[in-house]
């Protein structure tokens, strides 16, 4: 906690006089234009990979960034998409895996979580993801996950599609939908491009969208 104090104190003495006139403006309003879907691992940082300032990113973060079908009892990640998209009016989402994910390689490896059951439950939104995943040659464990990471970006991005607030906003051509990898080691990011299903260099590929805000514009 000595740290944590210590950087508040910072923050207040520091970075936050540097940005005096942003905080004002953010005290009665927000308007992110992208809601960013990442996992809780400590070591991912939305604000500082993609190098937004407060107020530019609207964010969800959980074991293994899933997203759950939209069904009769909504949990907090469907009530926070509903009111990203249908209240504040993002124009995107991202959903956002990374190397070395602790949730994906319970699951790559096949590891017991009795002693997890919350863990084990939740983890269950990304049974697509893992039947596709086993059912594929792997040339190693690393590749497994690897496979596995990228396969759970894109059925969350399936999930997400289920959410009649995302389902309206891209039918009204007003929402585009992303899949992204972040490598830590190296700071690369990979896209699921949607007219190949396969990601690619981001930096290469800029222009990458897994779901454009035209319906038809789908992944394969």
């Amino acid at each position: 906690m000595k740290a944590l104090i210590e950087g508040i104190l910072k923050f207040q003495t520091e970075a936050f006089p540097q940005r005096t006139d942003l905080f004002k403006h953010l005290s009665t309003t927000q308007q992110p234009g992208t809601l960013f879907i990442t996992c809780s691992d400590s070591r991912v940082i939305p604000e500082m990979l993609t190098q937004q300032e407060p107020g530019e990113l609207f964010v969800i973060r959980n074991a293994g960034n899933i997203v759950p079908s939209y069904g009769p009892e909504p949990g907090g990640v469907s009530a926070t998409v509903e009111y990203a998209v249908a209240v504040l009016g993002v124009t995107d989402i991202v959903i956002c895996g990374h190397s070395d994910c602790g949730a994906m390689t319970a699951i790559s490896q096949c590891k017991c979580l009795d002693h997890l059951p919350a863990v084990a439950s939740w983890l269950r939104h990304a049974d697509s993801a893992k039947v596709i995943n086993q059912g594929r040659t792997h040339l190693s464990p690393a590749h497994k996950l690897s496979s596995m990471v990228r396969e759970n970006v894109a059925a969350q991005l399936t999930n997400l599609l289920t959410h009649p607030s995302v389902r309206l906003a891209r039918q009204q051509g007003q929402l585009n939908l992303h899949g992204w990898v972040y490598d830590i080691e190296s700071g690369a990011v990979e896209a699921l491009d949607g007219r190949t299903n396969q990601f690619v260099s981001l930096s290469e590929h800029p222009q990458t969208c897994a779901y454009g805000s035209n319906p038809e514009t789908v992944a394969a």
